[in-house]
């Protein structure tokens, strides 16, 4: 479902848990790291999908988490016309993305990354909310920077820091930890390092923000 301009609505989601660290899920058999993010169906409201899709890649039920707040506005990014099927050049542009903050009122262990037959992810692990972008792949890093920076705001006041994201920060060591599987799986011997690793999200679009602030949720 494309809009006018040739934009798929799309959702994405800033999971936090009680450290104020963000989730990042590495994509099935690929080196890739990113958000949980998915496509808006017709009919859906963009928080429907939003829990639609935070069952079907992280295996979480409304009940585990708490809406904080959401971008106010559709932040839109175009795909390189190389990263799309032959078929659809020429009608499809990018997505346009409503981005919700979410905080983790469960457990690790209430995560499945197979909670469908379709799994999106095969890891998962922990990150500082702020990490350098330059693991991701180019054309997503302005939807990504000014989706955490516009919620920033909304984060609980645990070890809050006011500054904000550049794409240059160098990362925090010591500030993840990763899992294989499901949620169950043990943690690395070995410290992982403040971001997820190199990307080649070749496949996942993202970028451009929209105007106005962010909406804080009841």
């Amino acid at each position: 479902m494309l809009d006018r301009e040739g934009f798929r609505p799309n959702v994405g989601i800033i999971l936090l848990n009680h450290r104020n660290e963000v989730f990042w899920g590495k994509r099935i058999r690929t080196h890739s790291w990113q958000f949980p993010q998915g496509g808006i169906n017709y009919g859906e409201t963009p928080e429907q999908a939003m829990y639609r899709e935070l069952h079907e890649e992280v295996g979480l039920v409304p009940d585990h988490v708490r809406i904080i707040a959401r971008t106010r506005d559709w932040l839109r990014y175009e795909v390189p016309d190389h990263f799309i099927r032959r078929d659809a050049r020429g009608h499809y542009r990018g997505q346009k993305q409503i981005w919700f903050l979410l905080q983790l009122m469960g457990r690790d262990s209430d995560m499945n990354l197979r909670a469908t037959n379709h799994p999106e992810f095969d890891a998962w692990r922990w990150n500082e909310y702020w990490v350098p972008l330059d693991a991701v792949i180019e054309f997503k890093r302005g939807v990504y920077e000014n989706a955490l920076t516009e919620l920033a705001r909304y984060l609980p006041r645990i070890n809050q820091h006011n500054r904000y994201l550049r794409s240059g920060m160098r990362p925090h060591h010591g500030g993840g930890q990763q899992r294989a599987g499901d949620a169950s799986a043990e943690r690395p011997r070995h410290r992982q390092p403040g971001c997820p690793p190199e990307t080649d999200e070749a496949q996942l679009p993202q970028q451009e923000p929209g105007k106005g602030m962010a909406e804080p949720q009841d």
